[in-house]
């Protein structure tokens, strides 16, 4: 453990009705000292099998631990001793569907910062309650609501969260232990070919349509008018829907909260039989009182700030936007709670300039500077592949044929 921050205990579990069935997961995190509930979550993920229930549950919990503090040190507590063992270093991870997952969790926060520990199925109630409440939601249809979750009847009586869970019975552990291998100690991701880790996680990233500020080349970013697009932007979509229809492969669609990507979505979506779903970290970056202006525009009213901005990503625009800095730690959360989502799976992300440049930097490992040498333009398509062992793979930039 890293020491000196706020201590979370996070708890998860997962489930599945048929194994592999109908599925969910639930985690909650907890404060280590008071033990109040934070944070719960949980999901129905669809046909699964129960470890991959598990995992994701792990995922999604220190993912929203993540964002309660990112600098904190958390002890998971799970009654997988699957799940405990591999994460803990202890037992191989042979199973693909379990490789990417392992591979997320263990990126979420810094290493030493988690540690693991399994707990009786008993002392795991709350996120038990809250993985079948998620599989009962996705039954009816529907999603599961943190406001009509009742999982936290289940959990301990207030107060601190004891510091340790009893061991397994040894018989137990033994009768586990034999199924698994020690695991052999394992290198940091490989820069060039390396082993066949199954179906990477693919997202497939769409620029918006145009709108009327994108030919005039205007600051148009999450703080501005949030324009709509122009009829020269919806045939864009439109030529993009039925260029994806015709490719097939794509599982989920999601868009940036903004009208632009949520019209472009939808007409995509449409298409391919699918819903639109919004992920907030998609958003374009704010531009503060650059909102609306060209280039120059900007370079003359506010030059000495323009150029603070062009040479440093931690300046923030005039009046108080967002630095690529922090657009950057925003995208890269979303990146990583998209990969747990939607692990294995092709994915549209309907987004922004700013965005779509930031995950290609990040797949590519380049420098902050590498956002003013790319070009994108509107309705263009990127990918960007992303492997278990932590590895990511550019397999297209601004494609544009579907528009000409």
């Amino acid at each position: 453990m890293t020491g000196g921050g706020r201590v979370f205990v996070v708890e998860a579990d997962g489930g599945s009705r048929g194994n592999p069935g109908p599925a969910g997961y639930g985690a909650v995190v907890r404060d280590a000292e008071t033990g109040e509930t934070l944070r719960e979550t949980a999901e129905y993920i669809g046909r699964a099998t129960n470890n991959v229930a598990e995992y994701r549950g792990l995922v999604a919990g220190l993912l929203a631990a993540y964002e309660l503090d990112s600098g904190a040190d958390v002890r998971v507590r799970m009654d997988s001793k699957l799940v405990v063992e591999q994460m803990s270093g202890r037992w191989k991870i042979k199973h693909p569907d379990m490789r990417p997952l392992a591979a997320e969790a263990a990126r979420v926060f810094p290493p030493g910062a988690v540690s693991y520990e399994w707990i009786p199925r008993e002392r795991n109630k709350h996120a038990d309650r809250l993985a079948n409440e998620a599989m009962d939601a996705g039954k009816r249809g529907e999603r599961w609501e943190p406001g009509a979750s009742r999982a936290e009847l289940d959990a301990a009586p207030a107060g601190a969260v004891p510091a340790s869970a009893p061991a397994p019975a040894s018989g137990a552990v033994s009768a586990l232990a034999e199924e698994h291998e020690p695991a052999e100690s394992v290198p940091p991701p490989a820069a060039g070919w390396g082993a066949d880790l199954g179906s990477p996680t693919t997202f497939l990233l769409l620029r918006h349509g145009e709108t009327l500020l994108t030919p005039e080349k205007r600051f148009s970013g999450s703080g501005g008018s949030d324009p709509e697009l122009s009829a020269v932007g919806r045939r864009q979509a439109e030529a993009v829907a039925a260029a994806l229809a015709a490719r097939g492969g794509l599982r989920a669609v999601v868009s940036s909260p903004l009208r632009r990507c949520q019209q472009t979505a939808t007409a995509v979506a449409d298409r391919l039989g699918l819903e639109v779903r919004t992920e907030d970290g998609l958003r374009e970056t704010d531009f503060g009182a650059w909102e609306g202006l060209t280039f120059a525009e900007v370079r003359e009213r506010f030059p000495d700030d323009l150029a603070a901005w062009l040479g440093s990503p931690e300046v923030e625009p005039t009046g108080g936007g967002e630095s690529f800095t922090a657009v950057a730690r925003r995208v890269s959360r979303a990146r990583d709670r998209l990969i747990a989502r939607y692990a294995g799976r092709s994915v549209l992300l309907v987004t922004h300039v700013t965005p779509v440049k930031t995950l290609v930097r990040l797949a590519l490992g380049a420098p902050p500077a590498a956002l003013y040498r790319m070009e994108l333009s509107a309705a263009s398509l990127s990918e960007v592949a992303y492997f278990a062992d932590g590895n990511a793979s550019l397999r297209l930039l601004n494609e544009t044929a579907h528009l000409r």
